[in-house]
């Protein structure tokens, strides 16, 4: 039930943060100045928590959209398994996102 609900709040954050990505893309692909401002910003502290947080909801809705679609195939659907999917989901996200803040702790 929590990866459910969980699922619902990444695809929330992704959706909200669409926005972002437009602006990101259209300051990436605009004149010298618009690049740099965008660059200066994804530097920022602010800047590197939304790409983390955007990049951990994408990794996290991603598997679990896919334990959901081996579930409405018919695999795993026992309570003992949906339960062990669950779980892996979370660690394979937990794992990506330790991962990705590593990264961006780097740069």
């Amino acid at each position: 039930m929590i990866a459910s609900i969980a699922h619902r709040g990444t695809g929330l954050i992704l959706v909200l943060s669409i926005p972002l990505y437009l602006w990101l893309l259209h300051g990436m692909a605009g004149n010298a100045s618009n690049f740099s401002a965008v660059s200066d910003w994804l530097h920022t502290g602010l800047g590197k928590f939304s790409l983390w947080l955007v990049g951990s909801a994408l990794v996290y809705h991603f598997c679990n959209g896919i334990r959901f679609l081996t579930i409405d195939a018919g695999w795993g659907e026992s309570r003992t398994r949906m339960h062990n999917g669950a779980i892996w989901v979370i660690a394979v996200s937990a794992a990506a996102a330790l991962l990705l803040a590593g990264l961006l702790c780097i740069r």
